[in-house]
């Protein structure tokens, strides 16, 4: 291993441990509140973040949508690798931050509207991941991996435990996942954005909501997809 492979495995194995460790003390406040808030959404909202999340499973399992060509060379590093992913991941970032101030100010109806536009944004941005660390992610076990960081990145405590093992052992586990139970799936994402994006619907205050909160969004599923494919490339190398 190189110096910065040292390194970054270094850090891949301080983010799977902290995959097993019990949320803050504010995370888990935050889930009993946003249970009771969840009960008095009305349903036509419930449907569109359901139907939202099972569109984008079913366009990253079955279509190009989310592809579009990025530039790789064989014969980089690792880090150039991921010095170029985390350019994409500030793009990104930013366009998230621009388009959540911009739907949070509209009120309700344009703060409905940013669910399938950030879901768009994340996996636009985890399948430029999956293609810079050089996996071809037109193969379908390469879209399941990336649906599985997505799910590591947005779910309980007790859902990311169970999958790390899964994550960081891709390539011997790859065949027990052919499918995703897109019902877990987005019950897992809800339950971790839902009391912040919530927020975003307010009056006056979305605006300010949606911007931070979709910045944190983009940063979180950038360390999870950073240190979930370090995890599986670099387990095999490691001194």
């Amino acid at each position: 291993m190189t110096d910065y492979e040292q390194q970054a495995w270094q850090e891949a194995r301080r983010f799977e441990r902290s995959m097993y460790k019990k949320s803050s003390i504010l995370q888990r406040t935050s889930k009993k509140v946003q249970t009771q808030i969840n009960n008095k959404i009305p349903d036509r909202i419930h449907a569109i973040v359901t139907e939202s999340i099972k569109t984008m499973i079913n366009l990253s399992l079955t279509t190009s949508e989310y592809i579009r060509p990025v530039e790789v060379e064989e014969d980089w590093t690792l880090e150039e690798r991921e010095k170029r992913i985390r350019e994409r991941l500030k793009q990104y970032k930013h366009t998230a931050m621009v388009e959540g101030a911009g739907t949070g100010a509209g009120g309700i109806i344009l703060g409905l509207a940013d669910f399938p536009l950030l879901l768009s944004i994340k996996m636009k941005f985890l399948f430029d991941v999956g293609q810079l660390y050089g996996w071809n992610v037109k193969k379908r076990e390469e879209r399941i991996f990336l649906l599985r960081v997505f799910l590591l990145a947005f779910s309980s405590d007790t859902k990311r435990r169970e999958m790390i093992p899964s994550i960081r052992n891709w390539e011997e586990e790859s065949d027990r996942w052919k499918e995703i139970d897109w019902k877990t799936l987005q019950q897992e994402y809800r339950d971790t954005i839902d009391f912040v994006k919530m927020l975003q619907l307010v009056p006056g205050f979305g605006a300010v909501v949606g911007a931070w909160a979709n910045g944190k969004f983009l940063e979180q599923l950038g360390e999870t997809a950073i240190n979930a494919y370090r995890l599986r490339m670099l387990e095999g190398d490691r001194e």
